[in-house]
């Protein structure tokens, strides 16, 4: 190892670094609640702003693609401004975007000001990320990455609790007005705090591949608004369909063909060659695509199929803070003496898939006490799985990489994010239609079940109205209603059993990983 790579290593900040981070993961504790405080309010603002619960889903899949958008470019902002002020200005923007969707008057505006707010929020993360990991040495980063894999996680599992408390008592702009005085207190103690190391500050001469930022943005706004679009559009019958997947396409090759060729690329895929890099990220992206996809899914399940209120479908996922918490101490008493992190990898992602199987049996008599154990799996598995592979995915990198590491590697757990909320919902809706299509055969005059059923029914409505034609009516309007309910309750539960495929698919990965070889 040469010397520069030697002093690089040694570079520690002045101030103790768990002091340092705090405005660091008061930052990453803003931006992860508003990836999911949005969920539970969804009704409420499509309501608002008169449109559909599908159109709806733009305010959460837009900010996820804001940030991925900016997340690339997070290397070369950090050269350009010095990393302190680039994190401020992110913070700052965050914040002013924050108060815009406060006060947003239709559907446009709240979902610019959404998309505004990605891209001041999008570098949060990854800029957190190298921060906390080159604070600490080697030996002190698992503890390190334990607060910060817990923060992202419980952030977004308490995120539609504090959404659905917010909209019931007071409206929904609060839940985005709330960040204005946290956005404050994080941008001054950033500012009285943070250190940057020499390799991370001010830089002359710096240039910016703005053509893979052109590609990069063209590939993941028409990505997104395939998948958004697609299922209302009938998906390739629609020739706007099929025009956007071609040019969503040949942005993203031409993006890859930029990186790979460019003198000085947005971000340097040759860290794609570390294979504790490469496995640790895929495996991360299939996580957080099935956790922020789950947080959007039963919140909306409960109220449309349940009949609960925002803030009790928001504290049915409470429970997955529980789990994090718990697993977090747990696995704080076992690194201690154990350097086991691949094991507690799996199990992490095995516990995941573990609260897909058990939602792939729920029904319409679940009670809050039954949705808590699943999600406490989640909660548990999200914390276990993320904490270690973050770890272990940046063990083998130098401090100077991890910068350009973490860019990449959240600029594809935000695709995966938003991949996974807008697939699973048109798998929802495709699957409904199925599972309709299977059971409405049931609902026929030559089942004497269901001749029964009309006659029990019917007998009842004859209390209302005297007209037997009328009480037939209502008997069977009652009965397709139940239909609609049932065949969407089979959708979600599809839905969530290819979570758990998804999970038990990437648990082999793991086991490419190498683990460190530094002493805890």
């Amino acid at each position: 190892m040469s010397e520069a790579i030697i002093q690089e290593e040694r570079w520690h900040p002045s101030i103790n670094p768990w002091l340092m981070i705090v405005p660091v993961i008061l930052a990453v504790f803003m931006f992860a609640l508003d990836e999911t405080i949005s969920n539970v309010a969804l009704t409420y603002i499509a309501g608002s702003f008169s449109v559909s619960q599908n159109e709806s889903i733009w305010i959460v899949t837009s900010y996820l693609i804001a940030s991925g958008i900016i997340i690339p470019s997070v290397d070369f902002f950090c050269k350009l401004m010095g990393r302190k002020k680039f994190f401020m200005l992110c913070l700052v923007v965050f914040t002013v975007a924050s108060f815009m969707c406060g006060i947003s008057r239709s559907m446009g505006m709240i979902v610019i000001a959404r998309f505004i707010q990605g891209l001041g929020g999008g570098s949060i993360l990854p800029l957190s990320q190298a921060i906390i990991l080159e604070s600490f040495p080697p030996e002190k980063r698992s503890q390190s990455m334990a607060l910060f894999g817990l923060t992202i996680i419980l952030a977004p599992t308490i995120g539609p609790i504090v959404g659905g408390w917010i909209t019931e008592n007071w409206a929904w702009p609060w839940i985005y007005m709330i960040n204005v005085p946290i956005g404050i207190l994080a941008v001054s103690m950033t500012n009285k705090l943070l250190e940057d190391p020499p390799y991370a500050k001010k830089q002359e001469n710096v240039t910016c591949d703005y053509w893979g930022f052109a590609f990069l943005t063209g590939w993941l706004v028409l990505l997104q608004i395939v998948l958004d679009k697609g299922n209302d559009l009938d998906w390739f019958g629609s020739n706007i369909i099929c025009w956007m997947t071609f040019f969503s396409c040949l942005f993203g090759i031409l993006f890859f063909i930029s990186q790979f060729r460019g003198k000085n690329p947005l971000i340097n895929l040759k860290i794609l060659k570390d294979k504790n890099f490469l496995f640790g990220t895929i495996a991360q992206v299939v996580m957080m695509a099935v956790f922020l996809a789950s947080a959007a899914l039963l919140p909306s399940m409960l109220i449309a199929l349940m009949g609960y209120t925002s803030f009790l479908s928001g504290l049915s996922m409470g429970s997955r803070g529980l789990g994090s918490i718990t697993a977090m101490v747990l696995y704080g008493i076992m690194s201690k003496y154990l350097n086991i992190d691949k094991v507690v990898a799996m199990l992490g992602i095995g516990l995941i898939a573990a609260g897909g199987i058990f939602f792939g049996m729920i029904n319409l008599q679940i009670n809050l006490q039954t949705i808590a154990f699943p999600n406490a799996l989640f909660g548990a598995g999200m914390c276990l799985g993320m904490t270690t592979l973050m770890t272990l995915s940046f063990s083998s990198l130098r401090n100077e990489e991890m910068t350009n590491a973490s860019g990449l590697q959240n600029l594809l757990k935000n695709i995966g994010g938003a991949f996974g909320t807008s697939l699973s919902t048109t798998i929802i809706a495709r699957s409904a239609q199925k599972h309709q299509i299977m059971m409405v055969g049931n609902l026929s005059d030559m089942n004497n079940l269901f001749g029964e059923r009309i006659g029990a029914m019917s007998a009842f409505f004859s209390h209302f109205t005297a007209d037997g034609g009328k009480t037939v009516m209502m008997a069977k309007a009652s009965l397709y209603n139940q239909l609609i309910v049932q065949s969407h309750l089979w959708a979600y539960i599809d839905t969530f059993r290819i979570f758990a495929v998804a999970c038990l698919i990437v648990i082999p990965l793991i086991l490419f990983i190498k683990m460190p070889k530094y002493n805890r």
